[in-house]
């Protein structure tokens, strides 16, 4: 390549955050080449539910950035043949605790637009769910799901195809000097750059990662025969309430905390919640776990599995489906912090989203990293926390 040959920006990493920037990025008029080590998206961006959760985020920044993302999400996705298989989600109260949860959540301004299910309406809207007695439950329009799997190459296909993106596969990243990038299939040169690594802690600037103390998370999940139902949303029950942030902070969660320890404590050690999801082709895929460590094992536990299936049974009644598929997905983890825009040098921006996050608020990130680099669009530039 020639100095001729300069784009407005590189970004390192063809995962949902840099596929996310690289959309932002094409929106305001810029050239862009994507640069990455793999042949094909293989890490977290496809090993999830491709689950675009807004319900149960973090109050307050995180919880408008998934609404944004979401937004985008449904702007882009008939234009890139991206499928919206499933939208809204149901989150079954098993217990009166739960319930109360649920009741607190929708005082808060997250509830805008969700329902409480009384027991007999649940049971009437979702025939579904045949398992034990419920208290309740939530039903939340603002969630999407697409088949991450299917999604995240057509993303990166149509941001090629209609916008000119240049991809860059099977290509290293060793130094960056901007407009200098220098890769293992030499030089390329960009007058900007945003490095967006996923699980990587140590190829590119590993004394900034450390910095915010991050690790990994291993989780598991499974995808199971078609179980002979059409589920119109996604699924959740008590565990997630007392897992995810939007639901978990609030004072009723204490309760319902306190009861699964007694009564779901194996679950709440491995980091257990349930998310059930439908494919096109009825197949479910359900999950999941969350154990961390540097490097974590990649061995996947069938214990672990049966919890997850053991909650599966509570909320939909009788046996699971028969697994088809197993796998375990990495990602970047950080306590109490749920992404990062850091500038290691002028021109150079590095971006993680720490807290399994990516396909629900990627998005809206990249909007606000793109401005802040570039100069914002808006009338007050957004801050990146």
């Amino acid at each position: 390549m020639s100095r001729q040959e300069k784009f407005d920006l590189a970004i390192v990493g063809a995962g949902i955050v840099g596929l996310a920037h690289a959309l932002a990025a094409v929106r305001r008029g810029l050239s862009v080449v994507v640069i990455d080590r793999d042949a094909q998206a293989n890490g977290a961006s496809v090993r999830n539910f491709g689950f675009v959760t807004v319900s149960g985020q973090e109050r307050g920044q995180v919880w408008r950035r998934a609404m944004r993302s979401r937004d985008i999400w449904l702007e882009v996705a008939a234009p890139a043949g991206i499928e919206v298989i499933q939208r809204g989600v149901v989150v079954v109260a098993r217990r009166p605790e739960a319930r109360a949860v649920v009741e607190a959540f929708l005082q808060t301004e997250m509830g805008e637009g969700c329902l409480l299910f009384e027991p007999e309406a649940l049971r009437s809207d979702f025939p579904e769910l045949a398992g034990q007695d419920f208290a309740g439950g939530l039903w939340s329009p603002h969630d999407v799901r697409v088949e991450s799997r299917q999604a995240i190459p057509q993303l990166a296909a149509f941001l090629a195809e209609k916008h000119g993106v240049e991809f860059r596969r099977e290509t290293a990243v060793h130094q960056i000097e901007p407009p200098d990038i220098e890769t293992s299939r030499g030089l390329v040169f960009a007058d900007k750059v945003i490095v967006c690594p996923g699980d990587d802690l140590a190829t590119l600037y590993p004394d900034r990662i450390a910095q915010y103390g991050v690790t990994r998370c291993k989780l598991q999940m499974m995808r199971l025969a078609d179980p002979g139902f059409r589920l119109p949303a996604a699924v959740m029950s008590d565990l997630g309430l007392a897992r995810y942030s939007g639901y978990a902070a609030l004072p009723e969660a204490t309760a319902l905390r306190r009861r699964l320890e007694a009564e779901q404590g194996d679950a709440l050690d491995n980091g257990v919640h349930l998310i059930v999801v439908q494919s096109a082709d009825g197949t479910l895929v359900v999950g999941d776990s969350h154990h961390y460590a540097v490097t974590p094992d990649p061995f996947a536990s069938e214990r672990v599995d049966e919890i997850i299936l053991e909650e599966f049974s509570a909320v939909f009644g009788g046996p699971p489906p028969r697994v088809l598929e197993r796998w375990t997905g990495i990602y970047a983890s950080a306590t109490g912090r749920t992404m990062f825009a850091d500038a290691p040098r002028e021109g150079v921006r590095l971006v993680m989203i720490t807290s399994g996050t990516g396909a629900s608020t990627s998005f809206a990130i990249a909007e606000e990293v793109v401005d802040e680099l570039f100069g914002s669009t808006t009338a007050d530039a957004r801050k990146i926390a």
